[in-house]
């Protein structure tokens, strides 16, 4: 049999891709990782492997298709070995297996798919994709068992996109990076496992890059250069609340950290509310404290979430309303807490408000300011540290919904100076009611020493 010669050599951690055997891999991070390399080699090398079978490799766009993924496979070929359809975007290799190169531009373009047998799914800057599509393409996963193999997904992303959210909720926060992960299924009676890992690479773990590569990286502004050189999921290109951070050194000094160990809120401090209705979509409740300095501690939260990124609990206004009201008789034992909710749920136009189903059960709310951009440089101003390292907003680290949503959210690529709405922004927008509610007040300036001349 004659050997087939590739021009490829993968590095160590593409051969950890390679070899990995979960049913999920998200490869990537930094770039200059050999992402896109790694993506297309595997596809070939397991279909040249599994006779009769299908690799489907996506990215968002054909044009992406055409400049990144088809570029990157033919140039690792025998070019005498297969060539590649391009007006089907297709690799048929001569032992019956078929690489596919689709795209999914719009949402709705996941149901030209519906009718597809998936054995090996791809997709290629997974951020770039809204959860919906990547659930859908794993409905595809089958295989005929005379093929004998299991169909698996392989995925690589930079930080930052649309999706950077539920992909670092899925890969990065459960587990340390390399760890394997697994998920418990039971539902309608079957039950099962599956097992996803997140392989870190970066530009340094690859000697095929250009020079200058990563001095070209190191140049450019904090957030990109975190996360496209270091493959840092707390910084990217686009991200809102850049300034958040969560250091556990600062728990306890509360300095230069807004995470902070959780302490006895003293009785005499104010208390708020605030809240974001959702349905099919997440709710947030918060739960506030105002010091006596003028700082915000941020002490409890519900995000009515299922556990799966941006997707809601589909509980109506008065079974959260009842949650609420049992949740302060247990923890606010009688103290007065002031509500600030967003003013469309005072609407009562189509019937009853859901402010109105809410009072029934003895949970009241004001209306709140809902500008968009004085809300968000609310935000800012209380995220901005002083001089010693003190903000204006704490977060108590039991509050993980926030610590995962807030410095996740990318600004609209349309009104660029405001958070995108198809985000998952449900917390940040009940963050701005409150505080809309309790502008930044001015900081005092450190006394002025008076000026003397004998200290020149």
């Amino acid at each position: 049999m004659k050997t087939l010669r590739l021009n490829y050599e993968p590095t160590e951690r593409q051969r950890l891709f390679h070899l990995a055997e979960e049913d999920e891999i998200l490869y990537g991070g930094a770039a200059g990782g050999g992402k896109s390399t790694a993506v297309v080699m595997d596809a070939f090398l397991r279909c040249q492997k599994h006779p009769g079978t299908k690799a489907y490799l996506f990215r968002r766009s054909y044009r992406e298709l055409d400049d990144v993924l088809l570029p990157e496979l033919l140039m690792r070929l025998p070019s005498a070995f297969a060539a590649i359809n391009l007006s089907s975007h297709e690799l048929r290799l001569p032992n019956g297996s078929v690489l596919r190169f689709r795209h999914c531009e719009k949402d709705n373009d996941r149901f030209r798919y519906q009718g597809a047998e998936i054995h090996w799914l791809y997709i290629d800057e997974l951020t770039h994709f809204p959860l919906v599509v990547y659930d859908f393409l794993k409905t595809r996963l089958r295989a005929r068992k005379e093929l004998g193999v299991k169909p698996l997904v392989r995925c690589t992303s930079n930080p930052g996109g649309p999706g950077h959210a539920w992909v670092r909720a899925r890969f990065i926060d459960p587990v340390a990076p390399g760890t394997r992960q697994t998920l418990r299924i039971e539902h309608d009676g079957i039950k099962g496992e599956r097992t996803l890992r997140y392989i870190p690479a970066r530009v340094a773990d690859n000697p095929h890059i250009a020079e200058g590569y990563a001095l070209e990286l190191a140049q450019k502004p904090e957030a990109l250069r975190k996360a496209l050189l270091h493959g840092d999921w707390n910084a990217f290109e686009g991200q809102v609340f850049e300034g958040f951070r969560d250091d556990p050194e600062g728990y306890g000094t509360r300095r230069f950290s807004h995470v902070i160990e959780p302490f006895e809120v003293p009785k005499s401090w104010r208390r708020f509310r605030s809240f974001d209705f959702g349905y099919s979509k997440p709710f947030s409740v918060g739960w506030w404290a105002l010091s006596p300095e003028g700082a915000l501690y941020r002490y409890r939260e519900w995000y009515g979430c299922t556990g799966r990124p941006n997707e809601g609990l589909r509980l109506d206004p008065k079974q959260i309303a009842k949650e609420i009201a049992q949740s302060e008789k247990a923890h606010e034992k009688g103290l007065k807490v002031v509500g600030y909710a967003d003013p469309s749920i005072f609407d009562g136009s189509r019937g009853e408000s859901i402010a109105r189903q809410m009072e029934r059960e003895g949970v009241f709310f004001e209306p709140a300011e809902n500008a968009r951009l004085p809300g968000l440089m609310q935000v800012q101003q209380r995220l901005r540290f002083d001089e010693e390292g003190f903000p204006g907003l704490y977060v108590f680290k039991g509050c993980r919904a926030s610590i995962r949503c807030i410095p996740a959210l990318n600004y609209d690529p349309v009104r660029v100076e405001d958070v995108d709405t198809n985000a998952e922004d449900h917390i940040y927008d009940e963050w701005r009611y409150l505080l809309m509610a309790n502008p930044m007040p001015g900081r005092k300036k450190p006394a002025r020493k008076p000026f003397n001349p004998l200290d020149l």
